[in-house]
């Protein structure tokens, strides 16, 4: 008979891997939605408690992207970004919870959000600068070097969907096997150092998504940003 981990939503609606994904997803779903509730639900002109956390948590997103597309382009895609990096975050937590899991540890879903990244560039890239200067800025700064540059553009922007599915996949799921090992060899209280540490990559990932993705909207945006 196959083991399965024990998680209470599995023990609601059965073990199976749809079942559990799906399950974890609606409630890291929730989750977001209630923390956005609570940071808006009393806007104070002197931010306190969820919203002073929420509008601290905006400005340093708005930070990260300062530095590859300046200020106003970080404000212009702060809600997706902000967006993925609250999402991840709450499902990097939820796997560190012994009963729960992290949606993020499947690939599956890794690999739908990097999708979602690599759609959304693309889009604002052909948006921002046209069809004819977006593709014709992957085929290389002569003509002559166009049958070689354009597929290597090519293969270099699907790879990023690899990367950032893959990346933090890996991460996560490294991280749920380490502290089902931990848990199963030591008593609970000795773990706690392994939960800080499960903690602090868990922030680490969503930084890492949420500053790559800035980095490939800038790339995308950045032809129509250098006539300016």
């Amino acid at each position: 008979m196959e083991a399965r981990l024990f998680t209470f939503l599995g023990e609601l609606g059965g073990h199976g891997q749809e079942w559990i994904i799906l399950s974890h997803l609606a409630l890291t779903t929730i989750i977001v939605f209630i923390i956005a509730k609570m940071a808006i639900r009393k806007i104070q002109l002197v931010p306190t408690g969820t919203q002073n956390i929420m509008e601290t948590y905006l400005q340093g997103v708005v930070s990260i992207g300062v530095d590859s597309m300046g200020e106003k382009n970080a404000r212009t895609y702060l809600p997706l970004i902000a967006t993925l990096g609250l999402f991840i975050f709450v499902a990097n937590m939820m796997g560190i919870i012994p009963g729960f899991e992290s949606i993020t540890g499947n690939i599956n879903f890794t690999l739908a959000l990097a999708i979602v990244v690599f759609t959304y560039y693309n889009y604002v890239g052909f948006k921002e600068n046209g069809a004819a200067k977006y593709l014709g800025h992957m085929m290389g700064p002569v003509p002559a070097l166009a049958p070689l540059m354009f597929p290597i553009e090519v293969i270099s922007h699907i790879s990023r969907i690899v990367s950032l599915a893959f990346r933090l996949f890996g991460s996560i799921k490294g991280d749920d096997m380490f502290l089902m090992v931990l848990l199963m060899l030591v008593p609970w209280i000795a773990p706690l150092p392994g939960f800080g540490f499960l903690f602090a990559f868990g922030i680490l990932q969503a930084f890492i998504f949420m500053i790559l993705t800035y980095v490939y909207i800038a790339g995308s945006v950045m032809m129509a940003e250098e006539e300016h």
